[in-house]
């Protein structure tokens, strides 16, 4: 059988045996600490750094199960909420009725654009408290600065994620 026709996840699984699965462990709980600081789900982070870390960015649930020692409704959960915020997708195996959940070649660049709808909202919210408070009270001039500071934060975004865009065609030839 060549390469590309392994079943998937063998080759990964040779990858693995010569690391040091404590050392991929380490990096993938210290990883995983860092996002639960800045505010993510502990299982969430934990099974985006074990699909970050795996060569082909791509594991099932029992293989992520078997990475990390929980439950396959723990991944379950972390897996839902990682598809929400567009940072894995759900995939069939052809011929099988598994799911394989792979992590986005440019998972920052979809976590940060999905939050654009977020910040749109949030401007829209903003005016119509500065135009129901008066733009001239206390109140109605807060609310118009935090406005402002959303819509510059949002263009700033966009400008960042162009830039982004050109950076990582240049330096690794994806588009």
């Amino acid at each position: 059988m060549r390469a590309a026709e392994e079943p998937a996840g063998t080759a990964e699984r040779e990858r693995d045996s010569e690391r040091d699965p404590e050392a991929v462990s380490k990096f993938v709980e210290g990883f995983a600490a860092q996002l639960v600081e800045a505010g993510m789900q502990r299982m969430p982070a934990r099974v985006f750094a074990a699909l970050l870390a795996s060569d082909s960015g791509s594991l099932t649930s029992a293989e992520l199960g078997e990475r990390l020692q929980v439950s396959p409704a723990a991944v379950s959960g972390a897996v839902r909420y990682l598809s929400q915020q567009r940072m894995v997708a759900r995939e069939r195996e052809p011929g099988s009725r598994r799911e394989r959940y792979r992590v986005h070649s440019n998972q920052w660049y979809e976590a940060l654009t999905s939050r654009e709808a977020i910040l749109k909202r949030w401007e829209s919210a903003l005016r119509e408290g500065v135009a129901s408070l008066g733009a001239g009270t206390p109140a109605g001039r807060r609310m118009a600065e935090t406005l402002a500071f959303f819509e510059f934060v949002d263009g700033e975004i966009a400008a960042m994620m162009e830039r982004w865009r050109v950076h990582r065609e240049e330096r690794f030839g994806l588009d």
